[in-house]
């Protein structure tokens, strides 16, 4: 289970939305919410959304069938919460209906909350693909961090794997890799995880530096590629360094981590490192299209997640306005 969380990101987290599904097992993801809101004094809040843009209003049994979807899911909720006190206070049930994932940014949007909790939907059907769709679209456009916790086997968070960009004078980029790194190795911390760091880059233009149209050697390009190892994992060394510095002894006496720099394309790299460490939770950025405001997952990003089979946690950059609106 998640204990506190210390570091500047987690002292702001103090209301939690939990996200029920009716088709899923939501009891280990809703208690890692729990002890998560316990420790850090957060609110917990718990909805479970009626999708009704797939209903027709227009029949005669549609006003039945939704009180009784309605009454199924404040039971569920109901279950959940019954017996579970938060600073003194109950956790807060509320069933809504609608769109499923405009009506929970809704939600984040009235409540201001800061963070949220939805178990990974059973998507087996759907070949290749581990999210949802609902779950796609909320990690695009909802304006908060999102942690969407894999089935109820997994037992805590023994490896944590974030990864990191390297993008010279890009200041939104360094500031969203300094929130990765400080709240990942927050979480390690806090669970007694391992946490692996992993940088994946390649030489810009190295395909074509080897052709036959240019006057470089392949010792020559090979020096060249040498050289750029260095420098990014040099990058990454007192990237990680500086957040060391800047937290308290706790985190220079206990936290290792281990670093990955890696060579080569970030979408097949990062899904092999997770398969081979067997991580259980994910952190990740996910970067703003520019001139695009609300499609928050470019190609890499999303190729990425498509490929997991963990738990995820993914962060937006700061400033970042969801398209949805109340």
């Amino acid at each position: 289970m998640l204990k506190r969380i210390p570091g500047e990101d987690i002292n702001m987290l103090s209301n939690i939305l939990f996200v029920a599904d009716i088709e899923t097992d939501n009891t280990d993801a809703f208690m890692q919410a729990v002890e998560l809101a316990k420790n850090n004094q957060a609110k917990l809040s718990a909805i479970c959304v009626i999708d009704t843009s797939y209903m027709n209003e227009g029949s005669a049994y549609y006003s039945v069938s939704l009180e009784a979807m309605i009454t199924k899911r404040q039971e569920l909720l109901e279950s959940l919460a019954k017996g579970i006190h938060i600073a003194g206070s109950e956790v807060n049930v509320k069933v809504v209906t609608g769109r499923e994932f405009v009506e929970i940014v809704r939600e984040v949007l009235r409540h201001d909350y800061d963070l949220v909790v939805k178990c990974i939907e059973d998507n087996k059907s759907v070949a290749q693909r581990f999210f949802s769709g609902t779950d796609m679209k909320l990690l695009r456009k909802c304006p908060c961090p999102i942690w969407m916790v894999k089935s109820t086997k997994q037992q805590g968070d023994r490896e944590i794997l974030v990864a990191v960009d390297y993008q010279p004078d890009n200041s939104e980029n360094d500031a969203l890799n300094l929130r990765l790194l400080k709240l990942s190795a927050s979480l390690a911390l806090a669970d007694f995880s391992e946490l692996h760091i992993v940088h994946v880059w390649k030489l810009p233009f190295e395909s074509y530096l080897r052709g036959p149209r240019t006057a470089y050697s392949n010792t020559e390009v090979d020096a060249m590629v040498d050289e750029e190892q260095a420098k990014r994992t040099q990058w990454l060394t007192e990237l990680v360094e500086s957040i060391d510095q800047a937290q308290s002894d706790e985190y220079a006496n206990y936290l290792k981590p281990k670093l990955h720099v890696i060579q080569g394309e970030a979408k097949a790299e990062i899904p092999q490192l997770v398969k081979s460490l067997g991580a259980e939770l994910v952190v990740m950025g996910t970067i703003a299209r520019t001139g695009v405001p609300g499609l928050l997952i470019g190609n890499t990003a999303e190729s990425i997640l498509n490929q997991l089979e963990c738990s995820v946690l993914a962060l937006k950059p700061e400033g970042f306005k969801t398209p949805i609106t109340l």
